[in-house]
């Protein structure tokens, strides 16, 4: 696609040429000039006169120009007109030779600029595709269903992709961009909408009967009381587990509002009913935390819960697969390490995916496939804005868990400049020295993860150094799971007081104690990624504190800071985050599985979403096989969209 057009279809006058302007003229060749001056520089200027004025196009070592442009060519330049002492010029204006019965390609039109290379210029790119377009452009299959394009008013295949190169006005554009984004998001509703309906009609699940004993003493034995978000999310799930249909369900819930004891009541009424549940989340932290929270809340109701993740011993490991094989192990709970060929389920019934926005679609199909059409939870910390949430998670229910626990205080948020961190210190070692513990986050250093662990721990010796009285520990990504278990247990227990971190802690840590977060070089982390670190605090009964350390250089850097202290609401702040980067960059890693969107961008394109979803939708209700003679073409407009995956949606 063109990264963008340049409008030079409107024609001026030369006399009536503005200075500081765009402007596209036409006229004759009546002069060309070549200048050496002793730089070295070949200065070619070519004057050309429409009758009425007079104008120069100037090149600098480009002396091609002077014999492409003869005297007496008629021709067309387009570019920024400078007026000198009375003299009207363009420096290095695109231009091109007006011949008898062909329309210009790079002045005159609204011209379209592709990507180019050092090698490859975007003169040169546009001049190939029109020639691609004009040769094969008819060929493109047209897989929308005439009676959609229709009711949509949409233009064709082929002239969409004509027109998006070279559109012949801004109407056109228009109307071959909604064309592209109607079928991009159309292929990706309808994938979505086949594997809804897989799980809906085509796949029989595993029944659960209603809640028991087991249920019951599960939610007696914990501390506190549901929230009323809890207790409707948890009526949902208990309603999509007790049905024959298999349950695809997302709960979208914001820092703190207690997904994972959602989670845990699932998990037991898996377990209650004779089978087994799986938990995989996305770092071994989290998978650790997950299996200690687990196994101190289950434990003493009698089920059996194990850990399965990369870095285990050869002899754990191997107990953690026989348990899952023979179903001694009532939970199992991992990272990726779930979804490897190996490890097997006696009887799985429930796969709970945590953070989804970490893992892909293909990565949640394979934990699916580890048992026959088991329930399916996926919960993420991260809001997800509708418009994203219907383009990622459209074959999903959603639930979202927008309640936070009675008795928590806002986290209060601020954001200082660099010049005054000592300050922001003193005030943490002021809050440690009342019993409190504090987290410090690194820069966030992209390269790679050894120079993150290197750059955390110059972090943590600076500290040592500045507090030597305070008990510091360090965690990153590079340390082995058994010192990572040790630092953690340290923290938790508060013998660690101060703890400096990558963003491993990022998701799940939960110390209650720990009621202040100081974050450096806060301008690097993206507004969803801040909003989960400050999300480690708060967790308490005590007043906690989020200091962003950070000194932006753009407008959106400092605008950032402001929402950060402006809102705690994960969802107000996920909009802001969407709105400020975009789609592409949102979710920060590319979903695996789902197809980039080239055209479409769900954030403007919205109406032109909830249209496509609506026909997609549609569609499937009433042609699940798609194999009416005007859908075919839609099966193989499939495959090229998802690939290998296409199998798995497209259910005959």
């Amino acid at each position: 696609m063109p990264r963008r057009y340049a409008d030079y279809s409107s024609f001026k006058p030369i006399a009536r040429a503005t200075h500081g302007e765009l402007e596209t003229i036409s006229g004759i060749v009546t002069g060309v000039f070549e200048q050496r001056p002793r730089t070295g520089l070949v200065i070619t200027k070519v004057a050309i006169s429409d009758g009425h004025g007079t104008a120069f196009g100037i090149w600098f070592n480009q002396p091609y120009v002077e014999k492409i442009l003869t005297v007496g060519t008629r021709v067309i330049f387009s570019g920024r007109v400078e007026r000198q002492y009375g003299r009207i010029q363009m420096g290095k204006p695109e231009f091109e030779v007006v011949e008898e019965g062909s329309a210009p390609i790079h002045v005159g039109r609204i011209v379209p600029v592709h990507p180019g290379t050092a090698e490859l210029n975007p003169r040169a790119i546009r001049t190939l595709v029109k020639a691609v377009v004009d040769e094969y452009a008819h060929l493109c299959e047209e897989f929308l269903p005439e009676s959609v394009r229709l009711r949509r008013n949409l233009i064709s295949a082929t002239k969409a992709r004509a027109d998006i190169h070279f559109p012949p006005d801004e109407g056109g554009l228009d109307r071959a961009r909604r064309r592209l984004v109607f079928e991009e998001l159309f292929l990706l509703q309808l994938g979505l909408a086949l594997l809804k309906r897989r799980f809906q009609i085509d796949v029989k699940g595993i029944p659960h009967g209603p809640d028991g004993e087991l249920t019951r003493r599960f939610v007696a034995s914990l501390p506190f009381t549901l929230t009323g978000a809890q207790v409707r999310t948890l009526a949902q799930i208990r309603a999509d587990m007790e049905s024959e249909r298999p349950m695809n369900r997302l709960v979208q819930g914001d820092v703190g509002s207690g997904k994972t004891v959602v989670a845990m009541s699932a998990l037991v009424k898996a377990v209650e009913n004779g089978c087994q549940g799986a938990l995989m989340a996305p770092t071994e932290i989290l998978a650790e935390q997950h299996f200690l929270n687990l196994r101190r809340t289950l434990g003493p109701l009698g089920i059996n819960t194990v850990l399965l993740v990369g870095n285990q011993g050869k002899k754990e490991r191997e107990q953690s697969l026989a348990a899952a094989a023979s179903g001694e192990a009532d939970v199992v709970v991992g990272t990726h390490a779930l979804i490897q060929d190996e490890v097997q389920f006696h009887r799985l019934s429930l796969a709970v995916t945590d953070e989804q926005h970490r893992f892909g679609v293909r990565q949640r199909a394979r934990l699916q496939g580890k048992g026959e059409s088991p329930h399916v939870l996926v919960m993420t910390a991260t809001p997800i804005p509708r418009t994203l949430a219907l383009t990622l998670y459209g074959d999903l229910d959603f639930s979202v868990m927008d309640e936070l626990p009675p008795g928590r205080k806002p986290i209060q948020t601020y954001w200082i400049e660099e010049g005054k961190r000592q300050r922001a210190y003193e005030f943490v070692r002021k809050q440690i020295e009342e019993g409190r513990q504090a987290y410090v986050v690194c820069p966030l250093v992209e390269e790679s993860e050894k120079l993150q662990a290197e750059a955390a721990t110059q972090w943590a010796g600076k500290l040592r150094t500045a507090f030597p009285s305070l008990v510091i520990a360090l965690l990153h990504g590079r340390m082995k799971t058994e010192e990572k278990d040790l630092v953690m247990a340290g923290f938790r227990s508060g013998k660690t007081q101060l703890l400096v971190s990558t963003t491993v802690i990022e998701v799940g840590v939960d110390v209650p104690n720990a009621t202040i977060m100081v974050i450096e070089g806060a301008e690097r982390f993206g507004l969803a990624q801040l909003h989960q670190l400050r999300g480690r605090v708060g967790r308490g009964a005590h007043q906690s504190y989020c200091i962003l350390v950070s000194a932006p250089r753009t407008d959106e850097g400092r605008e950032r800071m402001q929402i950060m202290q402006r809102t705690s609401d994960g969802f107000v702040i996920a909009e802001e985050d969407l709105r400020l980067r975009g789609p592409g960059e949102f979710f920060g890693t590319r979903q695996h599985g789902l197809p980039d969107l080239k055209v479409a961008n769900p954030l403007r394109d919205m109406a032109i979403l909830e249209e496509a979803r609506e026909e997609a939708f549609g569609l499937v209700e009433f042609d699940p096989g798609l194999a009416a003679p005007d859908h075919l073409g839609l099966r193989s407009a499939l495959a090229r969209k998802f690939g290998a995956q296409s199998g798995f949606i497209l259910v005959s």
